[in-house]
């Protein structure tokens, strides 16, 4: 849709300057200087050579792509491959030794810091973010959808559809917030992720927060419910919305394509989803003081914002590292490949590519000081 792509270009030439700044909690010190300093140093160091491998996150596949593509243009012998497994999948690979880092949308556990001491050459692994994104509630209906329309949609309302208790587009919990348009009596389709995901745990996480009568499930990175169908990461979800007409789903912005999307209420208006949306979010939130563990950067997503403009379903996804590594050419990678990722380059990198929002400056000097911590020797 060009409207999207209208957007996405705004958001990209403005997203820096709406961050406002993240309030720090716990052991997380927030500042405002930029991540200029890392991407001299990565241009600086040494060329990386070697395999190395990633998983998870499937919303951060278009960004980590173009990562790969901007690192190996200063480290052409460094050969990296990434497997958009899904976060749990990724989660669990990385804890068994296998790759050098994970993409989650989902901060680390109790038991998975535990477990990843024994991975860890000393120390436990950590999480920063590294990638921010809305997520779209995605539809496919004739005559909305392949029109270019959106659909208002409040919390409640979303969540029943996704329950399974609002079944046709036509229903009146639908229609009253759409007067303008005429929506036909098409049975809905929910599609939803079938595989152990970060996104999904997002996801349910604004209905927990702002419809927790109409959700009352546990929050998981699982699927609760039987409603509907599932399909695997989140191109799975974007191609089986696409086959059918009255589907619905949920998917990273950068991944929406021509699907059509909905406006969520915030206060008295209905928000429209874009990266600048969505940052203002984060921007509202703050820090996640019960993320226990040295070098973490978790947020905690307020999904309960009036922010003005701002949309309130979003990610934050972290790359998940060791601070020393029992082979020390993947610490040397990982510390290299964070650096550049975070930097300023970095950022540009994956807004260009995926359409998502830059690190706030509040973030980056907290992100930096962890990836300092990566020992390379």
């Amino acid at each position: 849709m060009q409207k999207n792509i209208l957007v996405r270009s705004l958001a990209a030439l403005s997203g820096i300057a709406m961050l406002a700044t993240v309030a720090a909690c716990g052991d997380n010190t927030a500042s405002t200087g930029n991540n200029s300093s890392s991407t001299d140093s990565a241009t600086k160091a040494e060329p990386i050579s070697g395999d190395f491998q990633g998983a998870g996150a499937s919303s951060q596949q278009a960004a980590v792509e173009a990562w790969i593509a901007g690192f190996q243009g200063t480290n052409p012998d460094a050969k990296i491959a990434y497997n958009p497994t899904g976060s749990g999948a990724g989660v669990t690979t990385f804890l068994t030794g296998a790759t050098a880092w994970a993409g989650s949308d989902k901060a680390l556990s109790d038991d998975d810091i535990e477990k990843s001491k024994a991975v860890c050459a000393s120390g436990q692994a950590f999480d920063v973010p590294v990638y921010i994104s809305p997520i779209a509630i995605v539809f496919n209906l004739k005559g909305i959808s392949d029109a270019g329309k959106h659909i208002n949609l409040d919390a409640a309302t979303a969540a029943k559809i996704f329950d399974g208790k609002i079944t046709t587009w036509n229903d009146p919990a639908i229609q009253d917030q759409n007067e303008d348009l005429k929506l036909p009596s098409t049975p809905i389709t929910v599609v939803h992720r079938s595989d152990k995901s970060g996104t999904t745990q997002n996801f349910v996480s604004y209905f927990k927060d702002q419809a927790p009568d109409a959700w009352t499930y546990d929050l998981s990175e699982n699927w609760p419910n039987e409603v509907g169908q599932g399909a695997k990461g989140t191109s799975g979800v974007i191609s089986t919305v696409k086959q059918a007409d009255g589907t619905i789903g949920y998917a990273d912005f950068s991944q929406v394509g021509d699907l059509g999307t909905a406006a969520i209420k915030v206060g008295d208006s209905y928000n429209e989803i874009s990266a600048e949306a969505g940052s203002k979010v984060i921007g509202d939130s703050k820090l996640d003081d019960t993320a226990k563990g040295d070098n973490r950067v978790v947020v905690k997503i307020n999904h309960a914002t009036e922010a003005k403009g701002a949309y309130p379903i979003v990610l934050v996804s972290y790359d998940i590292v060791c601070p020393a590594y029992k082979d020390a050419k993947q610490g040397e990678f990982a510390k290299a490949w964070l650096t550049y990722v975070t930097s300023d380059e970095g950022q540009k990198v994956a807004q260009d590519a995926a359409g998502s929002a830059p690190l706030p400056s509040s973030l980056t000097s907290q992100i930096s000081k962890s990836i300092e911590a990566i020992k390379t020797k």
